[in-house]
């Protein structure tokens, strides 16, 4: 989480410095409108966030012991047949 803080404020102070530009690519939307910024930052903060704690939440699901032993087992394959 700590890179995805870093390329948040990164990204809204590259934002803020070309602020004029994106003001006019986009319709509708002012050089300083902090909803656009605050909206695509927590919609970026919470996409990294799922992304990390999805699979870390189901890689707490697997037993060790079984995780461990399939490794070996594969191991063993792969030594095998070379």
């Amino acid at each position: 989480m700590l890179l995805t803080a870093a390329g948040l404020f990164a990204g809204l102070a590259a934002a803020l410095g070309l602020s004029r530009f994106l003001a006019s690519m986009l319709y509708g939307v002012t050089a300083t409108n902090a909803g656009t910024y605050v909206g695509v930052a927590l919609l970026l903060g919470t996409v990294a966030l799922l992304s990390s704690f999805l699979p870390a939440r189901r890689a707490t699901k697997v037993d060790p012991m079984i995780a461990a032993a399939r490794v070996v087992a594969q191991k063993s394959v792969s030594h095998s047949a070379t």
